[in-house]
């Protein structure tokens, strides 16, 4: 089974950094597109940071362009996301998800993966 477990938020001040940490199990790593999306209270599922089930390539939102970067170890089965200059904005729960590449049915968006584990708070205060 799939499995993926989010640490690293915390609450920080507007300004501050955060590293968030994925370790992923159960499945052959590079077989699987992973990415980080995240959920605010009464707000739709927004993917942050995906790598794309479709081509591969590197998608970051909008809003978190030249402050997010996303990483990953392959050794290590583990994805990261530094956060830096975080925003008020981005206070929410950050997950990792997961999902087979398919260049005929996959998605640039990994909000839409099958797979997430328990997500991690980030609360950035102003």
């Amino acid at each position: 089974d799939v499995q993926l477990q989010a640490s690293g938020g915390g609450l920080v001040q507007a300004g501050g950094s955060l590293r968030l940490s994925c370790a992923a199990s159960g499945f052959t790593f590079d077989d699987y597109a992973i990415g980080w999306f995240r959920q605010a209270p009464g707000k739709e599922r927004e993917g942050v940071s995906c790598i794309s089930s479709v081509d591969g390539n590197s998608y970051y939102a909008d809003s978190v362009k030249g402050r997010f970067t996303f990483s990953s170890d392959n050794a290590k089965n583990t994805v990261y996301l530094q956060m830096n200059n975080l925003k008020p904005e981005d206070t929410a729960v950050y997950y990792c998800a997961a999902d087979p590449f398919d260049p005929w049915g996959g998605s640039h968006n990994c909000a839409d993966f099958g797979s997430w584990g328990q997500g991690t708070q980030v609360t950035v205060s102003s």
